[in-house]
């Protein structure tokens, strides 16, 4: 699954850490989804599209 994660916290000069801090995860899962090692329960997918206001489809996209 490819996502936009880095992208959206370019966007708003966001860190791993601070990401990873907001959604109560590690930095390491946060690297390893946007690395495209790690996909993300359906929650988790969920809880990062809505901490940056888009549709989740916005940000993952299946292949």
């Amino acid at each position: 699954m490819k996502n936009k994660i880095k992208v959206y916290r370019a966007m708003r000069d966001l860190t791993q850490e601070a990401l990873a801090q907001e959604l109560k995860v590690t930095r390491q899962t946060i690297l390893a989804i946007e690395k495209g090692k790690y996909d993300p329960s359906l929650e988790l997918a969920f809880k990062i599209a809505r901490f940056f206001g888009v549709p989740i489809e916005e940000i993952f996209t299946y292949e």
